[in-house]
């Protein structure tokens, strides 16, 4: 059955991003893919071709379950006429928040894999790059869309241009985690934090 199909999938796909968001993609050999999902050769060929394309649905699964829970923190609503219950500067600090507690802890599995993999696969894999980067501008463009919620609903400064403040935003987080990773400190997070506060200051 299909849901059999595709709970097997995930399952291969979680079990290999345990390790990858530890070790990056290029030192995880198919062995060990195969060890953490218990899975013979086979099965793995069954579901995918090569350990690229495991790579791209990977990172394809990650962009996909990481909007989701975008979604969720932004509250961005289903339905044209939802609307959100929190205003639209709460939830953004929430959103940044989640994020520094998230990168400045110990757990391999919530450190975001746009930081682990970003550098490395851009060289190694059109494919794998075209995944991440399609999913950074979905994610720069739902933050753009609460910041544009924000300025309607007097919760942020008018004078802010939403997709500029958003991109801005993000790629300074993006930066602060990999400087919290080469340095082992969370003071980088801490100062994007900061920098965060000032630019979606109150009106």
């Amino acid at each position: 059955m299909r849901t059999n199909y595709d709970t097997t999938k995930r399952h291969i796909l979680d079990a290999g991003q345990k390790i990858i968001a530890v070790k990056g993609f290029s030192a995880v050999g198919l062995s060990e893919i195969l060890s953490a999902a218990a899975i013979p050769k086979g099965s793995f060929y069954h579901y995918f071709g090569s350990k690229e394309q495991y790579g791209r649905a990977l990172v394809e699964q990650y962009v996909e379950d990481y909007l989701q829970a975008l979604e969720q923190v932004l509250q961005i609503p289903a339905q044209p006429d939802q609307q959100a219950r929190d205003p639209a500067r709460e939830r953004l600090l929430r959103y940044w928040s989640n994020w520094r507690e998230t990168q400045a802890g110990a757990e391999a599995m919530d450190k975001c894999l746009v930081v682990k993999l970003s550098a490395e696969v851009a060289d190694l894999s059109d494919d794998m790059r075209e995944v991440l980067c399609h999913g950074t501008q979905q994610v720069m463009a739902r933050i753009a869309g609460c910041i544009a919620e924000g300025i309607a609903d007097a919760s942020l400064r008018q004078e802010l241009e939403p997709q500029k403040t958003a991109q801005m935003l993000y790629q300074l987080w993006l930066g602060a985690s990999l400087l919290a990773k080469l340095q082992r400190d969370s003071s980088p997070l801490d100062s994007a934090m900061e920098t965060t506060l000032d630019v979606l200051a109150l009106p």
